[in-house]
């Protein structure tokens, strides 16, 4: 390959480059709702249209804008690679922080604000590869937006996209709907694995390659009016506070292949106790089914800090979170009626029936003839294969990088892009390496006070992403 410089160099120009642009999009505002993505989008045009790129923005509704650019191969490597992120953020209340959200800061070592971590980070280093190849071409005197990169043998697409954060249906599934030929490919590389995370002195990469789906619903709960001065058990705000905290509980967990795979590639890294207990909590002869609940938290909560013990319960449970409660009119009028909305997050398996199912077993038959429920999203869960070409190449990349890395699958439980990718088959893993320090506190800083991401983290993710992007397109 003859394109940008060696694996894993950067050099100080390039690093500052990419630093920049990073500050620059986390002070473009894309806060979800509204979105203002065309803002961001407009910005990268003009940072690729400036590398001799033809990129397309695409604005289905006002401000909702997002992105598309190709560069080419020689066409004998197969279909292209597709480089997916997003251009809106979570809104940031300044308060908590100890800089401004929106001020694309860099101190400490850190580049401080909103969506520094999810995801304008892997924006800003999708770019700066698709800048890379574009400035390989000019320097072997090719038009980049339309010749051959030098040594590239397959097409790689950038596409940022909109409304990722509310369910993508503004960004990715329009994209998907209305120009499917624009992103369809060999594979996609998105946000959510590839940075490292240490548990017992051994330095983890897990690599998504599956994530849950989901089901909101509101479930209307019926009581009975009356006069505040004369209790009655049909009031429905009871009734929804019952429910509520029956819904709480968790169900029985259930190892998908993904997680059982990974638990089983993590024990021989693990202490002896950590070990013996991950052991503990696998059975079967294929390692895909596990104890009572109770033994899991426990041992969860045992094993590891409270935020990682409830992500790893999230990945081996349908979890339910009660997001909304609505009831009454005055303080003196009992309700009649109550409101609950809530966000269902399905393991793979588990589809939309069983998941109702799950809930009434939850709530009892005597609350449940309460109820009336209103499905108002679906979201099914996606996996893409191990034993593809891509998965293993993202691994090795990870270890030529990082002598101690132990990469492992994962599944995430939370949504990305990649449902709607899905749809055209294409098989999408989480990989925006990033190598954060022990203290970094990643779960807690996507979508809370005081987001960042390291200089140093940058300065590793670039290189690796680069190798990922150039071994599987030459």
């Amino acid at each position: 390959m003859t394109t940008g410089t060696g694996r894993g160099e950067i050099e100080e120009t390039e690093l500052s480059e990419l630093i920049e642009l990073l500050r620059a999009l986390i002070r473009i505002k894309s806060v979800n709702p509204p979105g203002d993505e065309t803002l961001a989008a407009r910005y990268l045009e003009q940072v690729l249209t400036g590398e001799g790129l033809r990129p397309t923005v695409v604005e289905p509704s006002p401000g909702r804008g997002s992105i598309v650019c190709r560069v080419h191969g020689d066409g004998s490597g197969g279909d292209p690679l597709l480089l997916l992120s997003h251009l809106d953020v979570v809104p940031a209340e300044p308060a908590g922080w100890s800089h401004d959200p929106f001020g694309g800061d860099l101190a400490d070592g850190y580049v401080w604000g909103r969506g520094a971590l999810d995801m304008k980070s892997m924006v800003a280093m999708e770019v700066q590869i698709m800048r890379r190849l574009a400035r390989a071409a000019s320097e072997a005197g090719r038009n980049p937006a339309s010749d051959p990169i030098p040594g590239l043998r397959r097409d790689v697409i950038f596409c940022s996209a909109a409304d990722e954060e509310a369910g993508g249906w503004h960004g990715a599934n329009w994209l998907v709907n209305e120009h499917p030929e624009w992103l369809r490919a060999a594979g996609a590389l998105n946000e959510a694995g590839g940075i490292s995370m240490t548990y017992g002195g051994v330095r983890f990469y897990p690599i998504q390659v599956a994530e849950k789906g989901f089901v909101v619903y509101k479930l209307h709960v019926k009581g009975r009016w009356g006069h505040g001065s004369v209790p009655t058990p049909d009031n429905a705000a009871v009734l929804a506070a019952q429910i509520v905290v029956r819904l709480a509980e968790p169900g029985p967990a259930r190892l998908t292949d993904a997680i059982g795979v990974s638990l089983a590639r993590a024990i021989p890294h693990l202490t002896v106790r950590a070990a013996g207990a991950i052991r503990g909590l696998i059975s079967g002869p294929h390692g895909l089914t596990a104890p009572e609940p109770g033994a899991i938290e426990a041992a969860l909560h045992d094993l590891c800090d409270p935020v990682m013990a409830r992500t790893i319960s999230a990945m081996i449970h349908d979890t339910v979170s009660v997001g909304i409660v609505r009831a009454g009119v005055k303080y003196n009028v009992i309700p009649g009626v109550a409101e609950i909305e809530i966000d269902c997050r399905t393991l793979p398996g588990t589809d939309e029936p069983a998941m109702r199912e799950e809930l009434r077993r939850r709530v009892g038959e005597e609350l449940w003839v309460r109820i009336e429920v209103e499905c108002e999203q679906i979201g099914p869960s996606v996996s893409a294969p191990l034993d593809g070409p891509l998965y293993p190449l993202l691994e090795q990349v990870l270890r030529d990088h990082d002598a101690e890395a132990v990469p492992l699958p994962f599944l995430a439980p939370f949504a990305t892009d990649a449902k709607h990718l899905a749809r055209i088959g294409v098989p999408t893993y989480g990989f925006s390496p990033l190598k954060t320090g022990r203290d970094d506190g990643l779960l807690q800083l996507m979508h809370g006070d005081d987001e960042r991401v390291s200089v140093e983290a940058l300065r590793f993710g670039l290189p690796v992403l680069w190798d990922a992007v150039t071994r599987f397109c030459a």
